[in-house]
């Protein structure tokens, strides 16, 4: 069996060009905004409690 030799590529490397500025962020900004309101729009749904209104009115009058 004939054995062939691999040679090694010196091709240069293709450039990877960044995202034009903004894109990638939205993409992100959206992700993040989806799955933060599906974690806690329930939570944020619910009526404060009386205590914690209670608490943030005393130090506001300090």
């Amino acid at each position: 069996m004939k054995q062939i030799a691999m040679k090694q590529r010196k091709d240069k490397p293709i450039p990877v060009r960044p995202p034009k500025e903004g894109q990638g962020d939205a993409a992100f900004d959206l992700w993040l905004q989806r799955g933060l309101h599906k974690l806690f729009d329930e939570v944020a749904q619910e009526p404060v409690p009386e205590e914690l209104l209670r608490l943030i009115e005393e130090d506001r009058n300090k």
